[in-house]
């Protein structure tokens, strides 16, 4: 593959994998450009472990919190930190489940191009929606058990490509009363097992094909999908603390009309 193409993809795959505009409406159109004959599992991994890195930087601290609130947990304490794991497991559950359950079926992933479209349009208006409707005084040490589930069954439908995990957590978390920032970084922090547990899956397939040999351009790819989605996570942070998630709900629906017209104009 050459190396524009790789940094193309390393690019797309660290802004668009935190960012609520689906990372899979925005993969579509860069294979249009891009022949991914040659795009490698290793290639794959890589980029996981480039984004996965970048989260758990950004979000060290927490990290640190979750991993002291499990210890504190067991001495019969109960902390911000403690609540933080368990609530990751229960919001993974469902979604590793249904996702295993879904590559049975569709091992190389949904590719259609219109679902990806209406997806992306769809869930684009009801990320305006929340935010519009959505109060703005809880933050995620306010959530409940109650408010957990439910996130974690909206996450579910971010097995169908174009509906973006990042963009329905937040969602949900706004339509619950949450600061965007607040459901932004829960959505961030969901993410971890999320990639975790796609990136296992790859690397168990790349183990299975014996061919686990870090090339330079899997290295390369994993650097530059970790400088970008950490800058990324910076960006849309920074932004969330002072603004609206507007400019994110209408460039997706704007990219939602293009997938589905482009077919019509010989674009597809």
């Amino acid at each position: 593959m050459p190396i524009y193409y790789l940094l193309v993809l390393a690019i797309v795959q660290g802004i668009t994998e935190f960012l609520p505009i689906s990372s899979s409406g925005h993969l579509v159109l860069v294979a249009k450009f891009i022949d991914f004959s040659n795009h490698s599992l290793t290639l794959d991994v890589a980029m996981h472990v480039g984004t996965l890195g970048a989260v758990l930087i950004y979000l060290w601290r927490d990290i640190g919190l979750m991993f002291w609130g499990v210890f504190e947990f067991f001495s019969g304490n109960k902390t911000l930190g403690g609540k933080l794991f368990l609530w990751l497991i229960i919001g993974t559950i469902p979604v590793a489940g249904c996702g295993y359950i879904l590559n049975q079926y569709f091992p190389n992933g949904i590719r259609d191009i219109q679902t990806i479209a209406w997806m992306t349009l769809i869930f684009g208006v009801f990320l305006m929606l929340s935010d519009k409707i959505g109060m703005t005084f809880r933050r995620i040490e306010h959530l409940r058990f109650a408010d957990v589930i439910l996130i974690s069954i909206v996450q579910v439908l971010a097995l169908i490509p174009g509906t973006s995990r990042s963009g329905v957590c937040i969602t949900a978390g706004r339509f619950l009363g949450m600061e965007r920032a607040a459901a932004a970084r829960f959505s961030l922090l969901l993410s971890i097992p999320a990639i975790l547990g796609a990136g296992s899956l790859k690397g168990y397939d790349l183990w299975q094909s014996d061919n686990l040999i870090m090339t330079d351009a899997a290295f390369l790819a994993a650097v530059i999908a970790f400088l970008v989605a950490f800058i990324s996570i910076f960006l849309m942070m920074a932004w969330l603390r002072k603004s609206s998630l507007t400019p994110f709900a209408i460039y997706r629906i704007l990219l939602g009309g293009l997938l589905l017209v482009a077919p019509y104009f010989g674009s597809f």
